[in-house]
């Protein structure tokens, strides 16, 4: 027999079976207990170097531990998903162990809008999926240790449960859980300060919390105002933690203490400062400044830039809310795109991840998830479209219509949606629009035109059916006596037509836009701006006016001003100029320092009301101007009287168009300021793209220049 000198004594060595071993192979000799512990490499001689040179006694290994044998049917059932994943790859089509998790059980299907049918009551539903496109990323440091330890199959755990006793063995198990665990040993004491500044070390978070008859004073503001509009947070698990926190707010976790001071903040955001004033008795931007404050050292505690904390995920996006109003949209929308960032890595964004969390976690998950795509793509409106995740290539679910109450923390199967109206009834109906829009080739014209090969092919008339869909499963459904019910009601309708009109820009061909064409352009224009009255003219909104005011209907009032200067005698000529001057009136009223009815759009709104005055009067008619025209006149200093030439130069201006041009002594930001009725900092007109080069529908006299500034419709 061949003698092993390395080989410690036959009394000292493990016992270890070698039936499965090729015959004549040598046992495994490992790394002494002590050059384990100390992480050094060992000459596998017993007493090794290491131990003989620190005097001490060197301990062989009796074997790497075990790995921890996992529950059989867990085994099982990974099994089965890793076999339908490849079904699935492979275009078979097949009977799935489970329904599809993305499934709403709904009557109509949400996965594909215009090829719903609703079944007969009583007819069983094929239950054979058709193979689809998986586009979930493979696992790098799974392959790779399916390579190297040559097994012929990738774990489905994203860590081994093995430590590695063997060094060498501990290369090729490394995972994502290890990696991120050399990454906080090494990176402990980086304050990651340049997003939030300084962690201020001398700062008693403690102290900056309200007294508890505040704190839930700014819970119910926060659940009456914030919540039904978000969904972010399952308020029957949070208030309890909230009501057990109260007792000591030392001792609370800094993920619960950065959620419970996003909640402070996004509370005050959405009151204005006379509110703030007679709740709290400090002025709303005092209140702001001191809950924000604390929001980002708590953010700074629990290492949000590199957190896989949920909770710590919410508690920023709610954060990035409640400065909305004090932002730069490009500054927002960069921060914005860090939260996504952290929610990619946490693989929110990936169904077959939310699949594997519980019931509750994993609609939180997708909440989160939505919540956050659509707040990205409307301060993408604002700033630069292109930027927006409002694309084909994740495949998170949309959240359910289910109450608060529906979802327990020991569910384990997620309860199928509910038929009527819930407290998500907002979030799942704009949800439902939202994943339409990401895979229509009208949007991503606009957004990412590359991606509309993996768009869903949506037969028939698109937008009417989805329009028709909605209206049947939420919107028919609701009481317009509700605030949220019609909060929902007017607000979708408003979603639809301003996409509605989208859509009339991306088929806009000068050559063969009719007049039909043209006068449904402006009639999806003027139903933006009804809804918008609505929202904002009716007393049951006022808790959501925080959210209202992000939506300006700036395009809608443009499309009619040029459509009015082009054919001022049209039909609904009247009703036209009748939306514009009610939603002006009500939107632009209360603003004090600043009216937002510049120069550039006043002159606008004279010349076409001219044209309009005009070509009544060769008919002999009269009318008077509507309150849109009569703003217009002042904000120009122009003389109160139905003759008078507009287009007087003026001084200090700086030519921009032939068109247009703008005084010098105020810039494009200040142009709007004000305009969301709640935040100081001006959020200008936003980058738009040049779609209004083709979109106002007809040729270049038809074009007040607004391209050179732009503009893009979708603000």
């Amino acid at each position: 027999m061949r003698r092993i000198n390395e080989m410690p004594p036959p009394e000292q060595r493990a016992s270890t079976p070698t039936s499965s071993r090729a015959a004549g192979r040598s046992p495994r000799v490992l790394a002494c207990v002590l050059c384990q512990q100390r992480k050094v490499k060992c000459d596998r001689k017993f007493p090794c170097a290491n131990c003989v040179r620190a005097g001490a006694q060197c301990v062989p290994t009796l074997g790497p531990r075990p790995r921890r044998r996992r529950f059989p049917e867990r085994e099982l059932l990974d099994r089965v998903r890793r076999y339908e994943d490849l079904l699935r790859q492979h275009n078979i089509p097949f009977e799935p162990l489970h329904a599809p998790v993305a499934e709403d059980n709904r009557v109509v299907e949400s996965g594909d809008h215009a090829r719903s049918e609703e079944p007969n009551v009583g007819e069983e539903r094929d239950v054979a999926v058709k193979a689809e496109p998986v586009y979930a990323a493979k696992n790098y440091w799974k392959v790779l240790n399916s390579v190297s330890q040559d097994t012929g199959e990738i774990d489905s755990d994203d860590d081994s449960e093995e430590d590695g006793n063997d060094l060498t063995h501990f290369q090729f198990t490394l995972g994502g859980n290890a990696i991120n665990k050399m990454f906080d040993e090494a990176y402990k004491n980086n304050d990651e300060g340049f997003i939030f500044g300084s962690r201020k070390d001398n700062v008693d978070l403690s102290t900056l919390h309200p007294d508890q008859v505040r704190i839930f004073k700014l819970w119910q503001i926060y659940l009456d105002n914030v919540d039904p509009l978000l969904k972010v947070t399952h308020t029957p698990t949070l208030q309890a933690r909230i009501i057990g926190a109260l007792s000591d707010l030392t001792r609370i976790s800094s993920e619960l203490e950065a959620l419970l001071f996003s909640v402070y903040s996004v509370a005050i955001m959405s009151l204005d400062d006379d509110e703030c004033r007679t709740s709290f008795g400090s002025p709303r931007k005092e209140l702001l400044r001191g809950y924000q404050f604390g929001c980002q050292q708590a953010l700074l505690n629990c290492n949000v830039l590199r957190t896989g904390d949920r909770e710590c995920l919410t508690a920023l996006f709610l954060y990035l809310v409640s400065v909305r109003y004090e932002t730069d949209p490009r500054s927002s929308s960069s921060m914005l795109g860090v939260a996504i960032r952290i929610a990619q890595r946490m693989s929110i964004h990936d169904e077959k991840a939310n699949a594997r969390c519980s019931a509750l976690e994993g609609e939180m998950r997708r909440r989160l998830w939505w919540s956050l795509i659509m707040f990205d793509n409307r301060i993408g409106e604002m700033s630069d479209h292109k930027t927006s995740m409002l694309i084909p290539t994740w495949d998170c679910s949309k959240p359910r219509n289910l109450a608060d109450n529906d979802l327990q923390p020991e569910m384990k199967v997620l309860p199928a949606a509910q038929a009527g109206p819930t407290e998500a009834l907002f979030i799942t109906a704009r949800s439902e629009l939202g994943d339409f829009l990401r895979h229509s080739a009208f949007h991503l014209e606009f957004v990412n035109p590359s991606l509309k090969a993996v768009a869903r092919d949506t037969k028939g008339d698109g937008m009417t059916d989805l329009e028709r869909r909605i209206e049947d499963q939420y919107l028919r459904l609701c009481n317009p006596d509700n605030p949220l019910h019609y909060l929902t009601i007017w607000m979708i309708r408003g979603f639809l037509a301003k996409h509605h009109l989208l859509e009339e820009y991306s088929n806009f061909s000068p050559a063969q836009h009719s007049e039909a064409q043209r006068n449904s352009a402006s009639s999806c224009a003027m139903r933006i701006l009804e809804s918008d009255t609505k929202l904002m003219k009716s007393p049951l909104t006022k808790r959501y006016r925080w959210h209202i005011h992000m939506y300006f209907p700036f395009p809608a009032h443009l499309h009619l001003i040029q459509d009015l200067k082009k054919r001022p005698t049209q039909e609904h000529a009247h009703e036209m100029w009748k939306a514009m001057s009610e939603n002006a009136e009500i939107r632009f009223d209360d603003m004090h320092r600043f009216h937002p009815l510049s120069e550039i759009v006043s002159r606008d709104i004279l010349q076409a009301w001219e044209a309009y005055q005009a070509a009544l009067g060769e008919l002999g008619e009269t009318v008077t101007p509507p309150w849109i025209v009569q703003s217009a006149r002042t904000n120009f200093n122009y003389p109160n009287n139905d003759t008078g030439n507009c287009s007087a130069e003026q001084p200090n201006e700086m030519e921009v168009a032939p068109s247009l041009s703008i005084p010098t002594d105020y810039g494009i930001p200040n142009l709007l300021s004000g305009m969301e009725g709640f935040g100081s900092a001006a959020s200008g007109f936003g980058g738009y793209s040049d779609i209004f080069e083709q979109a106002v529908l007809e040729g270049d006299a038809y074009q007040p220049g607004w391209p050179t500034m732009s503009f893009y419709p979708m603000w």
